[in-house]
């Protein structure tokens, strides 16, 4: 009975040395230590919160310019540049396509020295292009050819979905992506 008691115990033991992490190695003075635990975590988490702020700063900023020309505009269906849109083919449009390529332009110098935001920097990207070759086609000079009409049904619709899709595109830079 009393080899099954040391044996627990020594098994106890050998149990609470693995959990505290202790070993038969003498205990260290805390003040040789070189970093923490804590502040190891600390160290790790610093440069997640730096590109946090930084996708923050780019969203608010961003923010700040899209939220005045979509209400100018509008978006989507309601845009001037919608495919169902009687005005697609209009200044109307123009007027919507170059502030979309604006703030397309901008989000693409707010992300330029930054590694991330995939998702925002390749609709800015597609954005300044549609809007680039609205202009091209001369989609807002009323286009009488039926090519050239339907030329201009892509780049509208990806103008008039532009504003969402660049805030969409802030939104997942927060996520990382």
């Amino acid at each position: 009975m009393k080899r099954q008691l040391i044996g627990m115990a020594c098994g106890v033991m050998a149990a609470l040395a693995l959990l505290t992490g202790c070993s038969h190695a003498p205990a260290e003075p805390s003040h040789d230590r070189t970093v923490s635990p804590a502040a190891s975590a600390g160290q790790a988490e610093a440069p997640q919160s730096s590109k946090t702020a930084i996708a923050e700063q780019v969203k608010t900023d961003l923010e700040d310019r899209l939220s005045p020309d979509e209400q100018r505009f509008g978006s989507g269906t309601g845009s001037p540049c919608s495919t169902s849109s009687a005005v697609m083919f209009t200044a109307k449009c123009a007027s919507a396509a170059e502030a979309a390529g604006a703030d397309a332009s901008f989000a693409l110098e707010q992300i330029e020295r930054h590694e991330g935001f995939a998702t925002l920097r390749s609709v800015a990207e597609k954005l300044r292009t549609a809007v680039t070759r609205y202009q091209h086609l001369g989609c807002a000079d009323h286009p009488t050819g039926a090519a050239t009409r339907h030329a201009c049904l892509e780049p509208a619709g990806l103008i008039a979905q532009g504003f969402p899709d660049l805030r969409g595109g802030a939104n997942l830079g927060l996520r990382g992506a």
